[in-house]
């Protein structure tokens, strides 16, 4: 098959359907869900698995930290036949009320164009950084039959995780924007570019609004479980 990056993977070792995730601990940990899983790739600690959920592949794979690492992750992923992509990742909340673990659903991304953006558009334009609707309304199905506490809304994809500060958050919860995260605008960018349905589903982290402290990864295990279990219950409503 030839990756460079996960150059572990054979062909038929990674589903159709896929959860990415930036931290490989959460990676192994959601693997746990799945029947039989198996390591397919721990090249750059790229950690990925593949096994079965309620009997239909699926496969859990690292993407990194930032657009750049998560659109390198993407693109071979998608060489390797997936076809379905959800992110599942943490955000920082702007609207009030949040708590640690709520799930935010992104119905759409803002952006600071630049960078990998124009290197994929050709041009400063606004790239198509919206979800896959059918993806996007099968997680909205999915948690709320879990029961959990979810926010649907617009996110912002950002490079630079310090320089975020509440007047920042301020601004753009003012105009709509309900988390900051790291990722979504690549992927959703690539999934349109590339006719493959992508999606995320996030776990609040900690506010730039409101002082509710910041969870750490190993704090928000707990959480990820039942966001995984809504990801992939998601995944297996797509039609083939």
């Amino acid at each position: 098959m030839g990756l460079i990056h996960l150059r572990d993977v054979r062909g038929g070792d990674i589903a159709e359907r896929v959860i990415i995730a930036g931290d490989p601990s959460r990676v192994e940990q959601v693997s746990g869900l799945l029947e039989s899983p198996k390591l397919v790739n721990r090249n750059r600690g790229l950690i990925a698995y593949s096994g079965k959920y309620g009997g239909v592949p699926v496969s859990i794979v690292t993407h990194g930290m930032g657009v750049p690492s998560a659109l390198i992750v993407a693109e071979e992923l998608i060489k390797a036949g997936a076809k379905a992509i959800i992110r599942l990742g943490s955000c920082g909340a702007f609207y009030r009320g949040s708590r640690i673990g709520d799930l935010v659903i992104p119905t759409g991304c803002v952006y600071y164009p630049g960078g990998a953006y124009y290197q994929y558009l050709n041009e400063p334009v606004c790239g198509p950084t919206s979800p896959d609707y059918e993806l996007t309304s099968n997680l909205v199905q999915a948690a709320k039959e879990s029961g959990l506490r979810h926010k649907l809304g617009p996110v912002l994809t950002s490079d630079a995780f310090y320089a975020e500060s509440k007047d920042f958050a301020e601004k753009w919860w003012g105009r709509g924007v309900v988390a900051v995260e790291m990722e979504c605008a690549g992927l959703f960018l690539l999934g349109n570019l590339r006719r493959v349905k992508t999606s995320a589903l996030l776990m609040v982290s900690d506010s730039l609004i409101e002082d509710i402290g910041f969870a750490s990864a190993e704090e928000l295990k707990d959480y990820a479980n039942k966001a995984a279990e809504v990801a992939l219950k998601a995944l297996l409503r797509l039609k083939p």
